[in-house]
């Protein structure tokens, strides 16, 4: 089980140094995962977080929408 976390800080630390041209969409499930989309939503980076692979698929339809 990964750390999410430690997860989200990468994802984080890559965006600040490349930047994505379009939303990414995670599905985070493991240790510290509460605390790792609490990361997510206050960094005002276009990473949004899902539950399963079913709300993934509609969290990247709804950011194509957008």
């Amino acid at each position: 089980i990964m750390k999410c976390d430690t997860i989200v800080e990468a994802l984080l630390g890559a965006y600040e140094k490349v930047g994505f041209n379009v939303p990414l969409v995670v599905r985070l499930e493991g240790t510290n995962v509460e605390l790792a989309r609490e990361m997510l939503a206050k960094s005002g980076r276009p990473i949004i977080s899902a539950t399963d692979l079913t709300d993934a698929a509609k969290k990247v339809v709804a950011s194509l929408k957008a």
